[in-house]
């Protein structure tokens, strides 16, 4: 048999959704076996890296003076190579418990519009990190194939994914982006909004993980049935002691105004820009929401009242992405054109 059939056949090929917040793996025949945080931690005089996903997780905001949690990724692109090279090789031996026969091959999702340079960089790590053979995918593609969206076929199927460090909007036909953008907005934009606000409106600091916790419990873009409430603890910049403080989910909407707003304006600007016969065939069927973003209350109410077209959020929005790369690994032959860019050693 050819040594390239046989490696094929040997290999636990993986889908790797590379997200600025989470990492998600994908293995052949055995679905999302990892969702963990895009996080490295390092010590800081020698690089020395000490944790990565869960446990650096753990650290952030935790740690003494000379260790630092960082975010390899940054509004969807690399914002540390070799850190980022470390994550993926840290997914790749996770995915195997260590154990690398045969080095695999991966596709990974990238954001719309991501430059030539960007590209080439996710390449770069991903072989250097082990992979035998590397194929990059649009997550807003992915994330349509992972929705079970009938994406070769001639008509429009839009999609909103919003991930931790950009939001995608893409109308895709005959496995093509007809029309899309990609905006910097995502979870962590949200996240961000509501630390602002709390620091403007009540002079106390939250930590990221605070805020991510508020925007989870009390977070909203529509209005609720029945408001909700909770109380959050930081500290105080006048006095520089701890306080804690009571918010509503009406104040949670009134923070998360503006990086909301701007994905309302995302989504119009790809209608707009969309042929009407594709337009047409959204309205006859519905806009799908993917991704951690999209898990915001009221959110896919929000959109659909603006646009006034039916929304529907995909039954595990966080894992679209991965199982659309997955599902286009398992099928590389069949759906080769719906990747972007691909590299072989």
């Amino acid at each position: 048999m050819p040594n390239h059939i046989l490696m094929r056949r040997f290999s636990k090929d993986l889908g790797i959704d590379l997200g600025t917040a989470n990492c998600l793996v994908y293995i052949r025949n055995k679905g999302v076996i990892i969702r963990e945080p895009s996080v490295v931690a390092v010590r800081k005089n020698t690089n020395q890296v000490l944790a990565v996903g869960d446990e650096a997780w753990q650290m952030i905001g935790r740690t003494p003076g000379d260790i630092v949690a960082i975010r390899p990724m940054r509004e969807g692109v690399i914002a540390n190579f070799e850190l980022t090279k470390e994550l993926i090789q840290h997914l790749i031996r996770s995915a195997y418990r260590g154990r690398i026969f045969i080095k695999p091959r991966v596709v990974v999702s990238i954001p719309t519009g991501t430059t030539g340079v960007e590209r080439r960089a996710v390449i770069d790590a991903s072989i250097k990190a082990g992979a035998r053979e590397a194929y990059l995918i649009e997550e807003p593609v992915a994330a349509a194939i992972g929705a079970g969206l009938p994406v070769h076929e001639a008509i429009g199927n839009m999609v909103i994914n919003i991930g931790g460090g950009t939001s995608d909007v893409a109308v895709i036909s005959l496995g093509g982006v007809v029309s899309g953008l990609s905006i910097r907005v995502g979870g962590d934009a949200l996240d961000e909004a509501i630390a602002r606000f709390i620091r403007r409106n009540y002079n106390l600091m939250i930590g990221e993980r605070s805020a991510e916790e508020l925007k989870i419990s009390l977070g909203s873009a529509f209005p609720l049935p029945e408001e909700l409430s909770g109380q959050v603890r930081g500290r105080d910049q006048i006095t520089g002691l701890p306080k804690t403080i009571k918010l509503t989910s009406k104040e949670m909407r009134e923070a998360l105004k503006e990086p909301v707003g701007m994905m309302i304006n995302a989504i119009r600007q790809v209608v707009e820009r969309t042929p009407p016969e594709l337009v047409s065939d959204i309205m006859n069927k519905e806009i799908t929401m993917t991704g951690g973003g999209s898990l915001l209350r009221g959110l896919d109410q929000l959109i659909s009242s603006e646009l006034g077209m039916k929304v529907n959020l995909a039954d595990d929005p966080m894992a679209c992405v991965v199982l659309g790369a997955g599902k286009t690994l398992e099928n590389l032959d069949v759906l080769k054109r719906v990747l972007v860019e691909g590299n072989k050693r």
